[in-house]
């Protein structure tokens, strides 16, 4: 049997089995307690276990199979009881949850780091070539401002004179959250609005820094992101992740409807931006009190490379005995 005849023979069956797993939710968080699995639920559950070994069996998409594990997983704890690992909040969030979810979703993650660093790359090198190019992106007078933000000259590196460090780092919160949310929510029109904020960033912060090496503020730049850059740039790509699931749940919902499939989809995505928030708040605190301190580059330029092994590895590796369990 092909995928989407037994996708459409079983979807109401899954349909109702999510939703009833939700209702369960619900219940449990209004009375603290789990309340009794329906009368035919043991049933529903045992078929909904033998569908899982089909579609494993005759390897289904990825995707279906997930779906189906969770359903099967969570279906499992009702009937019998298990209750899931208690959870410490934010911290296992950031711990576990997020690791795991961003590690499940690497194909949409990927193709967000192809659309962000790509353009990145592309202009921070081709403006090294071209000069010219940086102004036709930015305007001239944009650039101005930004070479006085670097200069040698300037006593708080990347900022103006005018602001302290606590008005930097409430602008970096505000400016990242933005960046964020535009990402994000642009999943909604066919990821579309994803895709654009992903290529508008990266050509837009390309330039900025290859104007800057360009014109012989490379130390400086480079000295100041060091610090704050593992996490706001990722972060920047997590977002996008998130809107693309987003995009590719309106799409292509498989045998689900649209709005099923923006339901179930949603709910990762919603994982994957709250660790891009998280991610966001902690550069703009880096970017705010450690970024424009004049400290020797080289010192700057460790410290950098530390904070990108320790968030790289807390990526990849964090909560990481639980993957199969994805």
């Amino acid at each position: 049997m092909r995928q989407a005849e037994f996708e459409r023979r079983h979807g109401e069956e899954w349909h109702w089995f999510d939703q009833w797993l939700c209702s369960q939710r619900a219940a449990a968080r209004r009375l603290r307690a789990r309340t009794p699995p329906a009368d035919d639920f043991p049933a529903r559950y045992r078929a909904l276990c033998q569908q899982l070994a089909l579609a494993r069996a005759r390897a289904y998409s990825p995707a279906l199979v997930e779906r189906l594990q969770a359903l099967a997983g969570e279906g499992h704890r009702v009937l019998y009881g298990a209750r899931p690992p208690r959870s410490h909040g934010l911290w296992s969030f950031a711990t576990i949850s997020f690791p795991r979810r961003l590690r499940a979703e690497w194909r949409v993650f990927v193709l967000a780091c192809l659309l962000f660093f790509g353009p990145f790359l592309t202009l921070g090198l081709a403006v090294q070539w071209w000069p010219d190019m940086a102004r036709v992106v930015i305007p001239a007078s944009d650039l101005a401002q930004i070479e006085a933000m670097y200069s040698p000259d300037n006593e708080a590196l990347g900022r103006p004179q005018a602001e302290g460090q606590f008005q930097m780092f409430a602008y970096y919160v505000w400016n990242n959250v933005r960046i964020g949310f535009q990402t994000f929510a642009g999943g909604v029109l066919l990821g579309l609005g994803t895709i654009w904020f992903l290529l508008f960033n990266g050509v837009y912060l390309g330039t900025i820094i290859g104007h800057l090496v360009q014109v012989g503020l490379g130390v400086q730049i480079a000295s100041f992101v060091a610090g704050h850059s593992a996490l706001e740039l990722i972060a920047i790509a997590v977002s996008g992740a998130a809107g693309l699931k987003l995009g590719g749940a309106l799409l292509a919902p498989g045998g689900r409807s649209r709005k099923l499939a923006l339901v179930e989809e949603g709910r990762k995505a919603f994982e994957l931006i709250g660790g891009a928030a998280l991610m966001f708040a902690a550069a703009a605190v880096v970017e705010g009190f450690f970024s424009p301190l004049p400290l020797q580059p080289a010192l700057k330029y460790a410290v950098g490379v530390l904070f990108a092994l320790v968030v790289l590895s807390w990526l990849a590796f964090s909560g990481r005995d639980g993957d199969a369990a994805r």
